[in-house]
C-alpha cells in the first residue's frame, strides 16, 4: 500500500523561486541528502502577528549549512523577507512554523560521502502547527547521550542529529513519559531529546553550560536574557541528574513550543512553579512588544 505523503496541514514550500502548496517531491533516491544525510533546516515562529527572532534563526540555517559544508546560498535578510510572503498566504488563524533548508544535491567527485557545496539546494517550508506552550510534560532520564563534535556534527542543526532524539522519544513513550532528560558522554545533563532544560533550586535559575553537545538554542538565550533583566539569578553549569532529582521547578525551552513545565522526573512529582510562569509571562510580554512583524 502506497504511503501517503501529503502535507498533514496546509503548507506552503518556496524553492527555486517559486512557491507551492503541499509536500512537493524535491529529493530523490540519488540526491546526496536522502543517501547519505546531508540536511540542515531551522525553525522559527508565527502566531498572533509576531514571528520573534525570526532573523537569529534566518542567520543560524546559514551557519548551519557551512558547518555541513554547504553553501548558505540565500541571505538571511532574504530568507526573512521570503518567511514574511510565505505567512501571508495562511489565513492567520493557526500558528505557523518556518522551516527554512538547506540539502546538498550531489556528492563530491572522487568521495561521494562528502557534499559538494556545488550542489547545494534552498527551500523555505511553512505550515500550521498549533502552539502548545505552557501545557504539561513528564521526563525520564534517557539511556542514550548526546555525542561529542569530534562524534557527530553537532555545530549545525542537522537533520541528522535526530534519529538519535527520535529513539530517546520512543524509549521514554514506552515507559510512559513524554520525553526524556538527556546527558552527555561525561554524564553531565545538558538537555532534554527535544529541548533545552532549566532547573530552579532556591530561587535560583540553573540551565546546562552550553559545551557543543547540544543545541544551545536561540529561545534558551532569550529567557536567560528576560529572566536575568527581570532580577533572577541565572546560571549556566555542569548540572548532574541529581541536580535535577533535587530542583524545586524544571521546565524545557523552545522554538516549537517556547516554555514548558515539567511536572514529574521519573518517580518525583513537581508543580508547574512560579519560575515557569514567570519565564512565559516575560516571554510573550517581549514578543508581544518587540519582535518583528511585515509592517
Amino acid at each position: 500500500m502506497a504511503v501517503d505523503t501529503s502535507a498533514r496541514t496546509p503548507t506552503f514550500t518556496y524553492v527555486d523561486g517559486d512557491w507551492f502548496t503541499g509536500n512537493p517531491p524535491l529529493i530523490g533516491p540519488v540526491s546526496h541528502a536522502m543517501w547519505l544525510g546531508s540536511t540542515v533546516f531551522d525553525g522559527a515562529r508565527w502566531f498572533d502577528g509576531i514571528a520573534p527572532d525570526l532573523d537569529l534563526h534566518c542567520q543560524r540555517v546559514n551557519r548551519s549549512a557551512e558547518n555541513m559544508g554547504m553553501k548558505a546560498t540565500v541571505a538571511a535578510e532574504e530568507i526573512e523577507r521570503l518567511a514574511w510572503e510565505g505567512i501571508a498566504k495562511f489565513d492567520g488563524r493557526t500558528a505557523i512554523y518556518i522551516k527554512p533548508m538547506y540539502w546538498a544535491e550531489h556528492g563530491q567527485m572522487g568521495s561521494v560521502v562528502a557534499a559538494d557545496p556545488e550542489s547545494t539546494r534552498f527551500a523555505l517550508c511553512l505550515f500550521e502547527a498549533p502552539m502548545h506552550t505552557a501545557k504539561p510534560s513528564s521526563l525520564t532520564l534517557s539511556p542514550f547521550r548526546r555525542p561529542t563534535p569530534e562524534c557527530a556534527m553537532t555545530d549545525a542543526k542537522t537533520g541528522s542529529l535526530y534519529p538519535n532524539s527520535g529513539r530517546m522519544i520512543i524509549d521514554a513513550r514506552k515507559r510512559g513519559f513524554d520525553n526524556a532528560l538527556v546527558r552527555d558522554m561525561n554524564g553531565n545533563v545538558v538537555e532534554t531529546a527535544s529541548s533545552n532544560v532549566f532547573m530552579v533550586r532556591d530561587g535560583v535559575v540553573y540551565t546546562p553550560a552550553a559545551n557543543r553537545t547540544f543545541l544551545a538554542g536561540i529561545t534558551r538565550a532569550r529567557i536567560m536574557g528576560l529572566l536575568r533583566q527581570a532580577g533572577f539569578d541565572v546560571r549556566e553549569a555542569t548540572l548532574s541528574v541529581e541536580d535535577f532529582m533535587n530542583a524545586d521547578e524544571i521546565f524545557q525551552t523552545g522554538n516549537y513550543s517556547k516554555v514548558v513545565p515539567v511536572t514529574r522526573l521519573d518517580d518525583v512529582q513537581l508543580q508547574e512553579g512560579p519560575v515557569t510562569r514567570k519565564a512565559l509571562e516575560l516571554y510573550m510580554d517581549w514578543a508581544k512588544s518587540t519582535a518583528g512583524t511585515d509592517g
